[in-house]
């Protein structure tokens, strides 16, 4: 273990910065420094932080849970008739048709409602919401550019 020395003494206050301007003129015939320029606030919230998004987020998550619990819910229902009630599932509705695979194919319509519905809460409530964010990050962006 070698030791070698710290090119500073340790003092109970911080190092001085090398890379610091000082605040006064070094010479007298230079110009006073600038005046820190104020960025101009938006009249706004940053879209990032806007309560539309939260809405919209809301919107989006309600229809993944909708359409998830129907398509997952009667699969669900499904499995747990053909695990605990195997009589009412060998049951015959007609002709010899046995109730549950006439549960099975009833699976192929419902998976279709579940997209339909899908499909129906984004035109109905996700897309007008996404509209209205979109046009309002190109005024936001216009108004940007023209500044």
């Amino acid at each position: 273990m070698s030791y070698e020395p710290e090119p500073f003494p340790s003092y109970p206050y911080p190092r001085p910065r090398h890379d610091a301007s000082p605040s006064y003129a070094t010479y007298p015939w230079q110009p006073p420094p600038p005046e820190p320029v104020q960025p101009r606030l938006p009249r706004r919230q940053a879209l990032g932080h806007h309560s539309d998004l939260r809405v919209l987020r809301g919107a989006y998550r309600w229809q993944r849970r909708v359409a998830s619990i129907t398509a997952l819910g009667y699969f669900t229902v499904f499995l747990v008739l053909s695990a605990f009630a195997p009589s009412f599932m060998t049951s015959t509705v007609t002709a010899g048709l046995p109730t549950g695979l006439l549960l099975a194919l009833v699976q192929l319509p419902v998976t279709w409602l579940a997209i339909a519905l899908y499909e129906h809460t984004a035109r109905r409530y996700v897309d007008p919401i996404a509209d209205r964010i979109r046009k309002q990050a190109e005024l936001d962006a216009r108004r940007e550019a023209a500044r």
